[in-house]
Protein backbone atom coordinates (compact mmCIF):
# COMPACT_ATOMS: atom_id res chain seq x y z
CA UNK A 1 0.00 0.00 0.00
CA UNK A 2 1.18 3.26 -0.87
CA UNK A 3 1.90 6.28 1.61
CA UNK A 4 -1.08 8.76 0.97
CA UNK A 5 -1.45 12.01 1.87
CA UNK A 6 -4.20 11.10 4.59
CA UNK A 7 -1.39 8.96 6.10
CA UNK A 8 0.94 11.29 5.95
CA UNK A 9 -1.50 14.24 7.78
CA UNK A 10 -1.91 11.90 10.78
CA UNK A 11 1.29 10.65 11.52
CA UNK A 12 1.97 14.71 11.51
CA UNK A 13 -0.69 14.75 13.68
CA UNK A 14 -0.15 12.50 16.13
CA UNK A 15 3.84 14.02 16.50
CA UNK A 16 1.93 17.24 17.07
CA UNK A 17 0.27 15.76 19.85
CA UNK A 18 2.99 13.96 20.87
CA UNK A 19 4.89 17.66 21.13
CA UNK A 20 1.72 18.67 23.78
CA UNK A 21 3.37 16.57 26.43
CA UNK A 22 6.57 18.50 26.67
CA UNK A 23 4.29 21.66 26.20
CA UNK A 24 2.18 20.57 29.56
CA UNK A 25 5.83 20.04 31.40
CA UNK A 26 6.65 23.63 30.06
CA UNK A 27 3.10 24.36 31.74
CA UNK A 28 3.09 22.46 34.88
CA UNK A 29 6.86 23.01 36.05
CA UNK A 30 6.41 26.95 35.60
CA UNK A 31 3.71 26.89 37.95
CA UNK A 32 5.43 24.88 40.49
CA UNK A 33 7.99 26.37 43.05
CA UNK A 34 11.61 26.20 41.85
CA UNK A 35 12.30 23.67 44.07
CA UNK A 36 10.06 21.06 42.46
CA UNK A 37 9.78 22.30 38.52
CA UNK A 38 12.26 19.37 37.49
CA UNK A 39 10.52 16.45 39.24
CA UNK A 40 7.01 17.96 37.89
CA UNK A 41 8.76 18.13 33.86
CA UNK A 42 9.89 14.34 34.48
CA UNK A 43 6.92 13.35 35.68
CA UNK A 44 5.46 14.20 32.29
CA UNK A 45 8.60 12.94 30.19
CA UNK A 46 8.34 9.87 32.49
CA UNK A 47 4.74 9.42 31.01
CA UNK A 48 5.91 9.52 27.25
CA UNK A 49 8.78 6.28 28.20
CA UNK A 50 6.29 4.25 30.24
CA UNK A 51 3.71 4.67 27.90
CA UNK A 52 5.53 4.30 25.12
CA UNK A 53 5.77 0.86 26.26
CA UNK A 54 2.79 -0.42 27.57
CA UNK A 55 0.98 0.83 23.83
CA UNK A 56 3.31 -1.31 22.13
CA UNK A 57 3.00 -4.64 24.02
CA UNK A 58 -0.99 -4.49 25.10
CA UNK A 59 -2.71 -0.88 25.15
CA UNK A 60 -3.18 -0.85 21.57
CA UNK A 61 -4.96 -4.14 21.79
CA UNK A 62 -7.03 -3.54 24.58
CA UNK A 63 -8.54 -0.31 23.01
CA UNK A 64 -9.93 -2.19 19.89
CA UNK A 65 -11.05 -5.29 18.34
CA UNK A 66 -13.02 -8.10 20.23
CA UNK A 67 -13.87 -7.21 23.68
CA UNK A 68 -15.13 -8.25 27.10
CA UNK A 69 -18.55 -7.21 27.46
CA UNK A 70 -17.87 -4.03 25.26
CA UNK A 71 -15.96 -2.95 28.11
CA UNK A 72 -12.04 -3.69 26.86
CA UNK A 73 -10.08 -5.12 24.35
CA UNK A 74 -8.31 -8.69 24.22
CA UNK A 75 -4.98 -7.17 25.51
CA UNK A 76 -2.96 -10.34 23.54
CA UNK A 77 -5.12 -10.29 20.65
CA UNK A 78 -2.22 -8.16 18.86
CA UNK A 79 0.01 -8.18 22.02
CA UNK A 80 3.14 -6.51 21.04
CA UNK A 81 1.61 -5.28 17.58
CA UNK A 82 2.00 -8.82 16.54
CA UNK A 83 -0.38 -8.82 12.75
CA UNK A 84 -0.44 -5.45 12.49
CA UNK A 85 1.43 -4.98 9.92
CA UNK A 86 -0.38 -2.53 7.57
CA UNK A 87 0.02 1.04 7.80
CA UNK A 88 -3.28 2.03 8.39
CA UNK A 89 -3.01 -0.01 11.52
CA UNK A 90 0.35 1.21 12.45
CA UNK A 91 -0.01 4.55 12.20
CA UNK A 92 -3.34 4.71 14.48
CA UNK A 93 -1.38 2.92 16.99
CA UNK A 94 1.15 5.55 17.11
CA UNK A 95 -1.32 8.23 17.02
CA UNK A 96 -3.32 6.50 19.67
CA UNK A 97 -0.29 6.25 22.03
CA UNK A 98 0.00 10.09 22.50
CA UNK A 99 -3.66 10.51 23.61
CA UNK A 100 -2.56 7.86 26.44
CA UNK A 101 0.66 9.43 27.39
CA UNK A 102 -0.98 13.14 27.94
CA UNK A 103 -3.69 11.85 29.50
CA UNK A 104 -2.19 10.47 32.48
CA UNK A 105 0.58 13.24 32.14
CA UNK A 106 -2.34 15.56 33.00
CA UNK A 107 -2.80 13.49 36.22
CA UNK A 108 0.68 14.20 37.79
CA UNK A 109 -0.43 18.59 38.12
CA UNK A 110 -2.86 17.37 40.77
CA UNK A 111 -0.15 16.11 43.02
CA UNK A 112 3.14 18.73 42.26
CA UNK A 113 5.55 19.20 45.09
CA UNK A 114 4.97 15.87 47.35
CA UNK A 115 4.54 12.95 45.12
CA UNK A 116 7.02 9.98 45.29
CA UNK A 117 8.82 9.58 41.31
CA UNK A 118 8.70 6.00 42.09
CA UNK A 119 5.31 5.62 43.14
CA UNK A 120 4.35 8.19 40.39
CA UNK A 121 6.27 5.73 37.76
CA UNK A 122 4.14 2.72 38.76
CA UNK A 123 0.62 4.31 38.80
CA UNK A 124 1.43 5.05 34.91
CA UNK A 125 1.52 1.69 33.78
CA UNK A 126 -1.14 0.39 35.64
CA UNK A 127 -3.76 3.50 35.32
CA UNK A 128 -2.74 3.55 31.86
CA UNK A 129 -4.06 -0.53 31.88
CA UNK A 130 -6.77 -0.06 33.69
CA UNK A 131 -8.75 3.16 33.92
CA UNK A 132 -7.63 4.67 30.28
CA UNK A 133 -7.29 2.06 27.43
CA UNK A 134 -11.08 0.43 28.94
CA UNK A 135 -12.28 3.62 28.78
CA UNK A 136 -10.83 4.47 25.31
CA UNK A 137 -12.44 1.24 24.12
CA UNK A 138 -15.16 1.89 25.67
CA UNK A 139 -15.74 5.26 23.78
CA UNK A 140 -13.89 4.82 20.44
CA UNK A 141 -12.99 1.52 20.35
CA UNK A 142 -16.54 -0.01 19.52
CA UNK A 143 -17.64 -0.47 23.16
CA UNK A 144 -20.44 0.38 25.57
CA UNK A 145 -20.73 3.76 23.89
CA UNK A 146 -20.24 3.72 20.34
CA UNK A 147 -23.34 3.07 18.15
CA UNK A 148 -22.63 -1.07 17.96
CA UNK A 149 -22.62 -0.99 22.02
CA UNK A 150 -25.38 -1.38 24.65
CA UNK A 151 -25.87 2.16 25.74
CA UNK A 152 -25.08 3.26 22.70
CA UNK A 153 -27.80 1.58 21.17
CA UNK A 154 -30.07 2.40 23.62
CA UNK A 155 -29.39 6.20 23.76
CA UNK A 156 -27.72 7.06 20.52
CA UNK A 157 -23.89 7.24 20.52
CA UNK A 158 -22.11 9.82 22.76
CA UNK A 159 -20.09 12.10 20.87
CA UNK A 160 -17.00 12.30 21.77
CA UNK A 161 -14.78 12.99 19.04
CA UNK A 162 -11.33 14.00 20.64
CA UNK A 163 -11.24 13.01 23.78
CA UNK A 164 -13.60 15.04 26.59
CA UNK A 165 -14.54 12.22 28.33
CA UNK A 166 -11.75 9.54 27.33
CA UNK A 167 -8.98 12.31 28.14
CA UNK A 168 -10.04 15.24 29.85
CA UNK A 169 -13.23 14.09 32.06
CA UNK A 170 -11.08 10.65 32.95
CA UNK A 171 -7.80 12.38 34.18
CA UNK A 172 -9.56 15.29 36.05
CA UNK A 173 -11.52 12.51 38.17
CA UNK A 174 -8.25 10.80 38.79
CA UNK A 175 -6.56 13.94 39.68
CA UNK A 176 -9.35 14.34 42.16
CA UNK A 177 -8.92 11.23 43.56
CA UNK A 178 -5.17 11.39 43.96
CA UNK A 179 -5.47 14.66 45.85
CA UNK A 180 -7.69 13.09 48.67
CA UNK A 181 -5.31 9.92 49.32
CA UNK A 182 -2.15 11.98 49.07
CA UNK A 183 -3.15 15.13 50.92
CA UNK A 184 -2.27 18.31 51.09
CA UNK A 185 0.92 20.06 50.78
CA UNK A 186 2.62 21.38 53.75
CA UNK A 187 1.24 25.18 53.87
CA UNK A 188 -1.46 25.00 51.73
CA UNK A 189 -3.50 27.69 51.38
CA UNK A 190 -1.00 29.78 53.98
CA UNK A 191 2.27 29.42 52.32
CA UNK A 192 2.79 32.43 49.56
CA UNK A 193 5.72 30.24 48.20
CA UNK A 194 3.03 28.05 46.81
CA UNK A 195 2.99 30.44 43.78
CA UNK A 196 3.87 29.58 40.34
CA UNK A 197 7.81 30.20 39.79
CA UNK A 198 8.20 30.82 36.57
CA UNK A 199 5.06 32.52 34.59
CA UNK A 200 7.19 33.24 31.19
CA UNK A 201 7.23 28.84 31.20
CA UNK A 202 3.50 28.81 32.02
CA UNK A 203 3.10 31.01 29.16
CA UNK A 204 5.14 29.20 26.53
CA UNK A 205 3.53 25.55 27.53
CA UNK A 206 0.02 27.16 26.68
CA UNK A 207 1.29 27.86 23.55
CA UNK A 208 3.02 25.07 22.77
CA UNK A 209 -0.12 23.10 24.47
CA UNK A 210 -2.42 25.37 22.04
CA UNK A 211 -0.18 24.62 18.81
CA UNK A 212 -0.73 20.82 18.94
CA UNK A 213 -3.99 21.09 19.62
CA UNK A 214 -4.90 21.23 16.19
CA UNK A 215 -3.60 17.85 15.58
CA UNK A 216 -4.88 16.23 18.90
CA UNK A 217 -8.36 17.61 17.53
CA UNK A 218 -7.65 17.83 13.82
CA UNK A 219 -6.17 14.07 13.21
CA UNK A 220 -8.84 12.44 12.60
CA UNK A 221 -10.82 14.90 10.36
CA UNK A 222 -12.43 12.78 7.91
CA UNK A 223 -13.50 15.13 5.09
CA UNK A 224 -11.78 18.71 3.92
CA UNK A 225 -14.97 20.59 5.37
CA UNK A 226 -14.49 18.78 8.79
CA UNK A 227 -11.08 19.23 8.67
CA UNK A 228 -11.67 23.16 8.16
CA UNK A 229 -14.38 23.60 10.61
CA UNK A 230 -12.74 21.48 13.02
CA UNK A 231 -9.36 24.16 12.81
CA UNK A 232 -11.72 26.73 13.37
CA UNK A 233 -13.42 25.84 16.33
CA UNK A 234 -9.82 24.89 17.76
CA UNK A 235 -9.34 28.52 17.56
CA UNK A 236 -12.18 30.40 18.52
CA UNK A 237 -13.16 28.25 21.21
CA UNK A 238 -9.60 28.70 23.74
CA UNK A 239 -9.59 32.62 22.29
CA UNK A 240 -13.20 32.69 23.73
CA UNK A 241 -12.38 30.94 27.10
CA UNK A 242 -8.98 33.39 27.44
CA UNK A 243 -11.31 36.56 27.39
CA UNK A 244 -13.82 34.58 29.85
CA UNK A 245 -11.00 33.98 32.27
CA UNK A 246 -9.24 37.37 32.04
CA UNK A 247 -13.19 39.30 32.35
CA UNK A 248 -13.89 37.22 35.31
CA UNK A 249 -10.79 37.76 37.02
CA UNK A 250 -10.63 41.48 36.44
CA UNK A 251 -14.34 41.23 38.06
CA UNK A 252 -13.68 39.38 40.79
CA UNK A 253 -9.95 40.40 41.64
CA UNK A 254 -9.61 43.80 40.09
CA UNK A 255 -6.76 42.76 37.69
CA UNK A 256 -6.26 40.08 34.99
CA UNK A 257 -2.79 37.86 34.53
CA UNK A 258 -0.99 35.92 32.41
CA UNK A 259 -1.55 32.98 34.44
CA UNK A 260 -4.97 33.25 34.19
CA UNK A 261 -4.66 33.77 30.07
CA UNK A 262 -2.61 30.54 30.06
CA UNK A 263 -5.25 28.89 31.99
CA UNK A 264 -8.10 30.27 29.91
CA UNK A 265 -6.69 28.76 26.81
CA UNK A 266 -6.18 25.49 27.84
CA UNK A 267 -10.03 25.34 29.71
CA UNK A 268 -11.10 26.37 25.81
CA UNK A 269 -9.30 23.64 24.81
CA UNK A 270 -10.39 21.12 27.06
CA UNK A 271 -14.30 22.23 26.37
CA UNK A 272 -13.81 21.92 22.43
CA UNK A 273 -12.05 18.84 22.29
CA UNK A 274 -15.25 16.48 22.06
CA UNK A 275 -17.19 18.78 20.25
CA UNK A 276 -14.41 20.25 17.76
CA UNK A 277 -16.42 18.55 14.74
CA UNK A 278 -19.90 18.80 15.58
CA UNK A 279 -20.45 22.25 16.84
CA UNK A 280 -20.21 25.67 14.80
CA UNK A 281 -17.96 28.24 15.15
CA UNK A 282 -20.70 30.74 16.81
CA UNK A 283 -21.30 27.50 18.56
CA UNK A 284 -17.48 26.87 19.62
CA UNK A 285 -17.09 30.66 20.91
CA UNK A 286 -20.32 30.70 23.18
CA UNK A 287 -18.61 26.91 24.46
CA UNK A 288 -15.38 28.81 24.86
CA UNK A 289 -16.72 31.50 26.87
CA UNK A 290 -18.60 29.48 29.38
CA UNK A 291 -15.47 27.52 29.84
CA UNK A 292 -13.42 29.90 30.69
CA UNK A 293 -15.70 31.74 32.93
CA UNK A 294 -16.36 28.36 34.70
CA UNK A 295 -13.06 27.14 35.09
CA UNK A 296 -11.78 30.47 36.68
CA UNK A 297 -14.25 30.56 39.28
CA UNK A 298 -13.93 26.81 39.78
CA UNK A 299 -10.75 26.88 40.21
CA UNK A 300 -11.90 28.50 43.59
CA UNK A 301 -13.26 25.77 45.24
CA UNK A 302 -10.33 23.93 46.25
CA UNK A 303 -9.55 27.09 48.92
CA UNK A 304 -13.20 26.47 50.18
CA UNK A 305 -13.41 22.76 49.92
CA UNK A 306 -9.54 22.30 51.37
CA UNK A 307 -9.01 20.29 48.95
CA UNK A 308 -5.00 20.97 47.24
CA UNK A 309 -5.28 20.43 43.34
CA UNK A 310 -1.89 22.13 42.79
CA UNK A 311 -1.99 23.03 39.52
CA UNK A 312 -5.78 23.30 38.79
CA UNK A 313 -6.25 19.73 36.89
CA UNK A 314 -9.61 19.65 38.57
CA UNK A 315 -11.04 23.53 37.75
CA UNK A 316 -9.99 23.17 34.03
CA UNK A 317 -10.29 19.66 32.99
CA UNK A 318 -12.48 18.07 34.80
CA UNK A 319 -14.92 21.41 34.91
CA UNK A 320 -14.06 22.49 31.38
CA UNK A 321 -14.60 18.30 30.48
CA UNK A 322 -17.65 18.47 31.70
CA UNK A 323 -19.19 21.03 29.91
CA UNK A 324 -17.47 20.63 26.37
CA UNK A 325 -19.67 17.12 26.96
CA UNK A 326 -22.72 17.88 28.07
CA UNK A 327 -23.18 20.91 25.93
CA UNK A 328 -23.00 18.67 22.99
CA UNK A 329 -26.57 18.18 24.24
CA UNK A 330 -27.71 21.60 23.29
CA UNK A 331 -25.45 22.67 20.59
CA UNK A 332 -24.55 20.12 18.82
CA UNK A 333 -25.41 20.21 14.62
CA UNK A 334 -27.85 18.35 12.93
CA UNK A 335 -25.70 15.27 10.99
CA UNK A 336 -27.68 15.11 7.32
CA UNK A 337 -30.44 16.45 8.60
CA UNK A 338 -30.82 15.00 11.09
CA UNK A 339 -30.43 14.98 15.13
CA UNK A 340 -28.79 17.24 16.77
CA UNK A 341 -28.61 18.87 19.72
CA UNK A 342 -31.86 20.19 21.93
CA UNK A 343 -31.11 23.66 20.40
CA UNK A 344 -31.42 22.55 16.72
CA UNK A 345 -34.79 20.15 17.21
CA UNK A 346 -33.24 17.55 17.88
CA UNK A 347 -34.91 16.50 21.17
CA UNK A 348 -32.89 15.10 24.42
CA UNK A 349 -31.94 11.78 23.08
CA UNK A 350 -28.27 13.19 22.43
CA UNK A 351 -28.35 14.97 25.72
CA UNK A 352 -28.68 11.81 27.51
CA UNK A 353 -25.94 10.22 25.73
CA UNK A 354 -23.78 12.84 26.99
CA UNK A 355 -25.03 12.86 30.36
CA UNK A 356 -24.62 8.43 30.18
CA UNK A 357 -21.27 8.68 29.34
CA UNK A 358 -19.77 11.56 31.29
CA UNK A 359 -21.53 9.49 34.27
CA UNK A 360 -20.27 6.55 33.60
CA UNK A 361 -16.87 8.23 33.12
CA UNK A 362 -16.36 9.67 36.44
CA UNK A 363 -17.87 6.33 38.22
CA UNK A 364 -15.56 4.25 36.33
CA UNK A 365 -12.23 6.77 36.71
CA UNK A 366 -12.51 7.45 40.41
CA UNK A 367 -13.57 3.70 41.49
CA UNK A 368 -10.07 2.14 39.91
CA UNK A 369 -7.82 5.37 40.37
CA UNK A 370 -8.96 4.60 44.16
CA UNK A 371 -8.50 1.18 44.21
CA UNK A 372 -4.85 1.90 42.34
CA UNK A 373 -3.57 4.86 44.14
CA UNK A 374 -4.68 3.22 47.62
CA UNK A 375 -2.59 -0.08 46.61
CA UNK A 376 0.15 2.60 45.75
CA UNK A 377 0.00 4.53 49.13
CA UNK A 378 -0.74 1.70 51.53
CA UNK A 379 2.30 -0.27 50.25
CA UNK A 380 5.33 2.07 48.92
CA UNK A 381 3.60 4.99 49.79
CA UNK A 382 2.94 8.03 47.39
CA UNK A 383 3.97 10.73 49.39
CA UNK A 384 7.58 12.04 50.34
CA UNK A 385 8.50 12.73 53.36
CA UNK A 386 7.95 16.11 55.61
CA UNK A 387 12.04 16.84 55.06
CA UNK A 388 11.96 15.44 51.45
CA UNK A 389 8.78 18.16 50.63
CA UNK A 390 10.50 20.86 52.70
CA UNK A 391 13.85 20.70 50.56
CA UNK A 392 12.05 19.99 47.38
CA UNK A 393 12.25 17.00 45.68
CA UNK A 394 14.20 18.27 42.80
CA UNK A 395 16.94 17.68 45.29
CA UNK A 396 15.54 14.70 47.38
CA UNK A 397 14.20 12.36 44.89
CA UNK A 398 16.62 13.49 41.61
CA UNK A 399 19.54 14.82 43.31
CA UNK A 400 19.58 17.65 40.78
CA UNK A 401 17.95 21.55 40.82
CA UNK A 402 16.28 23.79 37.85
CA UNK A 403 18.22 26.72 38.79
CA UNK A 404 21.99 27.51 40.49
CA UNK A 405 21.96 30.75 41.40
CA UNK A 406 23.83 31.63 43.93
CA UNK A 407 26.01 34.65 45.54
CA UNK A 408 29.71 35.10 44.99
CA UNK A 409 32.10 35.15 48.05
CA UNK A 410 35.46 35.59 49.13
CA UNK A 411 37.95 35.02 45.64
CA UNK A 412 34.90 34.92 43.55
CA UNK A 413 33.42 31.62 45.08
CA UNK A 414 30.01 30.56 44.56
CA UNK A 415 27.15 28.81 46.84
CA UNK A 416 24.17 27.64 44.90
CA UNK A 417 20.38 29.29 46.02
CA UNK A 418 19.61 25.52 47.52
CA UNK A 419 22.39 26.05 50.11
CA UNK A 420 21.84 29.70 50.81
CA UNK A 421 18.07 28.38 51.47
CA UNK A 422 18.26 25.46 53.45
CA UNK A 423 21.97 26.06 55.25
CA UNK A 424 23.37 22.18 53.75
CA UNK A 425 25.30 21.32 50.68
CA UNK A 426 23.90 19.58 47.81
CA UNK A 427 25.56 16.45 49.43
CA UNK A 428 24.31 16.77 53.09
CA UNK A 429 20.91 17.63 51.89
CA UNK A 430 20.15 14.58 49.53
CA UNK A 431 21.65 12.74 52.11
CA UNK A 432 19.21 13.54 55.25
CA UNK A 433 15.77 13.58 52.60
CA UNK A 434 16.93 10.43 51.83
CA UNK A 435 17.64 9.51 55.57
CA UNK A 436 13.97 10.67 56.21
CA UNK A 437 12.55 8.66 53.22
CA UNK A 438 13.74 6.16 54.57
CA UNK A 439 12.61 6.38 58.17
CA UNK A 440 9.12 6.82 57.21
CA UNK A 441 8.74 4.00 54.79
CA UNK A 442 9.95 2.04 57.75
CA UNK A 443 7.58 3.53 60.05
Amino acid sequence: MELTAGHVWVMVAAALVLFMTPGLAFFYGGMTRAKAALNMMMMSFISIGIVGVVWVLWGASMSSGEGFMQMVGNPFATFGLEGITDPDGLIMVGYGATFAIITVALISGAIADRAKFGAWSLFVPVWVTLVYAPLAYMVWGGGLFSAEGAIGQALGPAIDFAGGTVVHINAGVAALVLVFIIGNRRGFGKDPNHRPHNVPFVMLGAAILWFGWFGFNGGLAATAEQGGLIWVNTLAAPAAAMLGWLITERIRDGHPTSLGAASGVVAGLVAITPACANVSPVGALGLGLVAGVASALAVGLKFRFGFDDSLDVVGVHLVSGIIGTVALGFIALPTDGVGGGLFYGGGPAQLWAQLAAAGIAIAYSAVLTAIIGLAIHKTMGFRVSQEQEAVGVDLSLHAETAYEFGVGGHGGSFQPLHEIVTGKSSEEAKESATASGKESVQA
